[in-house]
């Protein structure tokens, strides 16, 4: 018949049936072997490296053929992990899914964590049997394992060796083994946690790195998302932006498959797309059956993250990571990290995105001096060394030299003319300068607006009136076409006019 549950207590009582010298001595004994178990405990800081080692030290101590720890899901619905020890590699392919907790003895001691000590496990009314392939069990003792006061699992122990039961001593034994393992597990989470801030924190700087780095926008946003993917154990990552016409784009996946859904916008009317831009989180337990997930994209999930990358009062984009169908569920301090992650990556965004308004203000500042230094000083020039030209081609009676005079003056207008031009387009944005056809047809037609030397009209007259293109009349006539300069020294385009008179 199987034994009653044995009631917890805050330390073994010695029973009436204990009080001969055989069972002191024996007692006695096991002292040493107590104390070895329990410094062997402690002797680590990595959780699933103690928790196999409780598992060993348990077996060991009570001479159980096989052990093992059950932890309890944050929620308290089942376990969240399930570490074995003496069933082989094998046997266990073959046993296939770990115990999830929800039913049988095991998903019992969740709900009323107490010792219990079974002759015949099959026989109790909480046992739901055991899966194919499963190694028989007859024996079974239970122990609850608690941190901080706090139930963190259950060290189960079946199949005394040698067919025998578990008697009170190792029930004895295991509960103080249990209460140092309590200590251990408390340590080895604060050390797990430890380091699990430490590498979101050195994600954190490797995003900020990227997005500061002035490299290419869509670059360091792939960095953003394989860090949120690797961080987050997750089977994708995912960046998402406000789109022009409403709702996220997809701008950035990370995954070990192809990635299908870059450029895919979750439209506005979603409710996710919705919550996401207010600035909320949101946490899906199963996206394949959320009816939230309206869209495609994330059906072929289980659990998923998605938070809003959000700096300042301003929503920047959205960050996802999800897991696949049927993984394991984000603790809540996984959840709490990856918030952070996404701040951190908000306002390294929002800086990058100031960097590169200060670097485009650099550029205006600067293409704005040079197009006053082009105005005010190089035109200036120009225009001196062409009222130079002019007088010396007024005051020189050779009639080639006045020719040639006059096509540098005219060369020297052209040259005033494509420098203006210039200062238009360092005036203008980038996305203000017009590059078009219809753009290029005008600025050539204002080019051959200006009479250059190589197209010089000239007109037939009696041989009494025959003049020089270049006679002093003409050049009076040139420069009266001509503006005056601008406060600043610039010219307006002039009007030449030459005539030739031949025979």
């Amino acid at each position: 018949m199987p034994a009653a549950p044995v009631s917890p207590g805050d330390a073994p009582e010695p029973e009436a049936g204990r009080g001969d010298d055989a069972d002191s001595r024996g007692l006695t004994a096991r002292v040493p072997q107590l104390l070895k178990a329990m410094r062997s405990v402690g002797s680590g800081l990595e959780l699933h490296s103690t928790l196999v080692r409780i598992c060993e030290t348990a077996a060991e101590l009570a001479n159980a053929r096989y052990a093992a720890i059950g932890v309890v899901a944050e929620d308290g619905d089942g376990l969240a992990d399930f570490v074995h020890h003496g069933v082989d590699a094998e046997t266990a392919r073959l046993i296939g899914r770990l115990p999830d907790g929800h039913k049988g003895l095991l998903g019992a001691l969740i709900h009323d964590p107490a010792p219990v000590r079974l002759a015949e496990l099959t026989e109790d009314p909480r046992s739901c049997g055991f899966p194919e392939h499963h190694p028989p069990m007859r024996s079974f003792l239970g122990v609850p394992l608690c941190v901080q006061g706090k139930t963190f699992g259950n060290l189960y122990l079946a199949e005394k060796r040698g067919g025998g039961l578990f008697d009170d001593y190792d029930l004895d034994m295991v509960r103080v083994l249990a209460i140092e393992a309590g200590i251990a597990i408390g340590n080895a989470r604060l050390y797990e946690a430890a380091k699990q801030r430490e590498r979101w924190i050195d994600g954190s700087v490797a995003v900020t790195t990227a997005l500061l780095s002035g490299g290419d926008p869509e670059d360091a946003l792939q960095v953003v998302a394989e860090q949120a993917r690797r961080l987050s154990g997750s089977t994708a990552g995912i960046v998402l932006l406000p789109a022009d016409e409403g709702g996220l784009e997809i701008v950035a996946v990370a995954a070990d498959q192809r990635p299908k859904a870059l450029g895919a916008v979750i439209p506005p009317e979603s409710e996710l797309a919705s919550e996401l831009l207010d600035g909320r989180a949101v946490f899906l337990a199963d996206a394949a059956g959320d009816p939230r997930t309206i869209t495609h994209l994330f059906r072929d999930y289980g659990p998923v993250m998605m938070l809003p990358l959000r700096s300042d009062g301003r929503v920047h984009g959205a960050l996802v990571t999800p897991r696949a169908r049927g993984g394991r569920p984000f603790t809540e301090t996984e959840r709490t990290l990856a918030a952070q992650f996404a701040s951190q990556a908000a306002l390294a965004l929002m800086m990058a995105e100031a960097q590169r308004d200060r670097e485009r203000l650099a550029v205006y500042e600067d293409r704005d001096r040079i197009a006053r230094d082009l105005h005010d000083l190089v035109i200036q020039r120009l225009y001196a060394t062409g009222m130079m030209l002019e007088s010396a081609q007024r005051r020189s009676g050779v009639p080639e030299v006045r020719r040639g005079v006059g096509k540098a003056v005219d060369e020297l207008d052209v040259t005033i003319q494509e420098i203006r031009t210039a200062i238009f387009a360092l005036q203008q944005g980038p996305a203000e300068v017009p590059s078009g056809l219809r753009a290029q047809v005008l600025r050539e037609i204002k080019t051959a607006a200006i009479p250059s030397a190589s197209h010089r009209r000239t007109v037939s007259s009696d041989p009494s009136t025959r003049r020089s293109v270049n006679s002093p009349a003409t050049t009076s006539s040139r420069l009266s076409a001509r503006p005056c300069p601008t406060r600043s020294g610039t010219r307006g385009p002039r009007a030449s006019t030459s005539s030739s008179t031949r025979r």
